[in-house]
C-alpha cells in the first residue's frame, strides 16, 4: 500500500524555505528556456533514463 501524501501539508518547514525554492526552480526553468543550445528529443531522454533504471536494477541484484 502506499502512502498518501496531503497536497495541504508542505513539504518544506518554513514560507521562506518553500519560496527559496520556488525562486530557484523558476531560475533553472528559465535558463533552460534561455539555453541556445539544441533540446534533447523526448524519446532520447527517456532512452537515456530507461538505461540508468537498468543500470540501477542490474547492481541492485548483484548485491542481493
Amino acid at each position: 500500500m502506499s502512502l498518501k501524501i496531503s497536497p495541504i501539508v508542505s513539504e518544506f518547514e518554513t514560507e521562506e524555505q518553500a519560496a527559496q525554492y520556488d525562486q530557484w526552480f523558476r531560475k533553472k526553468v528559465q535558463a533552460s528556456l534561455d539555453s541556445p543550445g539544441p533540446g534533447v528529443a523526448h524519446d532520447e531522454v527517456m532512452a537515456r533514463v530507461d538505461a540508468v533504471i537498468r543500470e540501477a536494477e542490474r547492481k541492485a541484484q548483484e548485491k542481493s
